[in-house]
């Protein structure tokens, strides 16, 4: 049966290996991004190389009408929403008397505000289809907190909270709604961390090494599948032992 999904944040790392992965299940996919249109074609490329449609869609979800708007336009171009990955987010490393307000608030509409709106707009599109999965990439630091980004942490926190009110609201209509707690990954958002103090990140993670974005990726993949239907407002933690619960 033909599905299809939306991945924010597609154009590289654990988006773009998202999309490859639900590909791979059987999803058509539209991807969205805000400056990486080349990456995001390349995505998109790589997903019809693998038989399933795929469209790009540019989209600042800083703005609350494109993260409205972005949901309306993929699922009226794949004629249909069975799947929405919030995954779209940055990291702003910075002591927390040093936030602005402003860099407070952009954070917040980024990693949590927008996630909101897409599945309000998303979940009609899933309720025809008698179908849903939203799963949600939060962080590690959601749980740990974050003395180098608070403002991170607290919307990738308040995510969480949201995982679980949306799971409580949609499973009457058969949506699932998870979450994803990856730890350090091997994405252009952890490639300075990770080239000047790799020692210093592997000591603290029992498995010994970051992931890989296709690791992250395929626990994305099995939440949106047929298989996690009886999972629901779950938080799966991926990342290598360093937060153990």
């Amino acid at each position: 049966m033909r599905r299809c999904a939306l991945i924010t944040g597609g154009s590289r790392g654990i988006g773009a290996a998202a999309a490859r992965r639900l590909a791979q299940i059987g999803y058509d996919v539209a991807l969205t991004y805000r400056t990486q249109r080349l990456q995001a074609e390349e995505v998109a490329a790589e997903v019809e190389r693998l038989g399933r449609r795929a469209i790009v869609i540019e989209a600042d979800l800083a703005d609350p009408e494109q993260a409205r708007a972005l949901v309306r336009e993929g699922a009226e171009a794949l004629g249909g929403l069975d799947a929405l990955v919030n995954n779209a987010g940055y990291v702003q490393r910075m002591d927390w008397q040093d936030i602005s307000l402003e860099d407070w608030d952009r954070m917040l509409r980024v990693a949590l505000t927008a996630p909101f709106l897409c599945a309000q707009v998303a979940a009609p599109y899933m309720k025809d289809a008698g179908f849903g999965r939203i799963v949600n990439v939060a962080s590690l630091r959601a749980q740990t907190g974050a003395p180098h980004g608070a403002h991170y942490a607290a919307a990738k926190a308040g995510l969480l909270g949201l995982t679980r009110s949306l799971a409580m609201a949609l499973a009457p209509s058969g949506i699932t709604v998870n979450a994803v707690c990856p730890g350090y990954t091997a994405t252009d958002i952890n490639r300075e961390a990770l080239t000047t103090k790799p020692e210093a990140i592997t000591r603290q993670i029992p498995l010994g090494r970051a992931a890989e974005p296709d690791e992250i990726a395929a626990v994305i993949a099995f939440l949106c599948s047929e298989s996690a239907g009886y999972i629901t407002g779950h938080t799966l933690n991926a990342n290598g032992g360093m937060f153990l619960s």
